[in-house]
């Protein structure tokens, strides 16, 4: 029915008040449907924009916000991987808050803390023990970024008790997330969904959580030790599954920054990367690498990554054996305003003291004649004195002595 006509009609018969209500009422319904739409509009733009790659300012304006950021890769003295860390059975409350309390007494402010999709079949007790170990964090002044997926070391996790450390062998006993079964079977994938959802979902908005590392070395195949175990086909498999990964942990709407940190080749021109660094750049909010060479090569490495025009952080450095120190590497980092979070805090089961030759030349019956990672002893105490006081002075926790030099006196 034509309403205006109706109205029109309707005041040349008596009846004015009446039909001048039931336009207004109309316009008022129109008016709350406009209103309606508009908001509609409103949160779905809001909600598209989350799920997309944030912009460059939008990344700079989150880095400007941060203090310089120096921590570790974590993981407790007590637990050989990320399920012993995790399980109920073997999750170590106390001995992370000693280890935390070692880190905050060097001034780091971040811990890399690697999750596993398999803990996700205890829902509510491992989002519990997350938000204890957050809280633990938090205590010592240390906000984490939680790593999600991992294609490193042993292709074939089980959950429930984990081995013992395999006797003079670096990192003997980490298990990858997915493991092949569940990377290389789709019908999986909800499964590993739901996980990444859940965590992300549960945390998206803790201030407690400094950001989400969606893969560690993806494309990392494994040579010298689990690579003939290996899918043949693995690289391919985790391009396809890295984009799904993203967006799933898109969808929770995480107030934290998404990354995944590129870790071998040449990345001076997109020419010269691969299609996982490409892949793996192109999704990151912020940009993460490893680097484990000489304080010269960590700079040309960052020189050539500044090109994204977004914030930096090294996720993984600090191999003595292999000429990376936190002398150099730190203050590489500090010039350039990189975050750095070196591998190791504590020597303990993952034995990642030892050099990675030792999966060929195991150190049964030698020490290695330099660490290769690590800050403490398994008791707290410092591997290099001068080393802890060298991290203490580049996170301004203790402020160097300048020594003056004796002057005649004029008087």
């Amino acid at each position: 029915m034509n309403l205006e006509r109706s109205s029109a009609v309707s005041l040349t018969s008596g009846s004015e008040p009446r039909i001048i209500r039931i336009k207004s009422g109309f316009l008022s319904v129109l008016s709350a449907v406009q209103v309606i739409a508009v908001w509609i509009l409103l949160v779905v733009t809001a909600l598209a924009a989350q799920s997309e790659r944030w912009s460059e300012q939008k990344a700079r304006d989150w880095y400007a916000q941060q203090p310089w950021l120096v921590g570790s890769n974590y993981n407790p003295a007590s637990a050989i991987n990320t399920l012993e860390m995790w399980q109920a059975d073997s999750f170590d409350p106390k001995r992370i808050d000693l280890e935390l309390g070692w880190a905050e007494s060097l001034g780091m402010n971040t811990m890399r803390v690697s999750l596993h999709d398999l803990l996700w079949q205890d829902t509510e007790g491992f989002k519990r023990r997350l938000d204890q170990f957050l809280s633990i964090a938090a205590k010592h002044k240390i906000r984490p970024m939680f790593v999600l997926f991992d294609s490193v070391w042993d292709p074939d996790p089980k959950p429930g008790k984990q081995r013992a450390p395999r006797p003079g062998v670096h990192n003997s006993g980490w298990v990858q997330t997915p493991g092949r079964a569940a990377l290389q079977n789709p019908s999986e994938y909800p499964r590993l969904e739901a996980y990444v959802k859940g965590v992300v979902g549960a945390f998206a908005r803790d201030r407690r959580v400094l950001a989400w590392d969606i893969w560690n070395e993806p494309d990392n195949e494994n040579p010298g030790s689990y690579n003939e175990l290996e899918p043949k086909n693995k690289v391919e498999l985790v391009l396809r599954l890295l984009p799904q990964a993203f967006a799933w942990a898109r969808e929770a709407q995480p107030e934290q920054p998404l990354t995944s940190g590129v870790w071998k080749g040449d990345w001076s021109t997109p020419e010269k990367m691969t299609a996982m660094d490409r892949l793996q750049i192109d999704l990151s909010d912020v940009i993460t690498f490893h680097n484990y060479d000489h304080p010269t090569e960590l700079e040309k490495r960052i020189n050539w990554l500044t090109r994204y025009n977004r914030p930096m952080i090294c996720t993984e450095y600090m191999a003595r054996g292999n000429g990376s120190f936190f002398f150099g590497g730190l203050m590489v980092g500090k010039v350039h305003n990189v975050g750095m979070i070196n591998w190791g805090l504590v020597q303990g089961k993952t034995q990642t003291n030892l050099p990675w030759d030792s999966w060929q030349h195991p150190y049964v019956d030698r020490e290695p004649s330099i660490w290769f990672h690590e800050v403490f002893r398994n008791d707290g105490t410092p591997y290099i004195p001068e080393e802890v006081e060298f991290i203490k002075r580049m996170t301004g926790k203790v402020k160097p002595q300048v020594k003056r030099a004796a002057g005649r006196n004029l008087n």
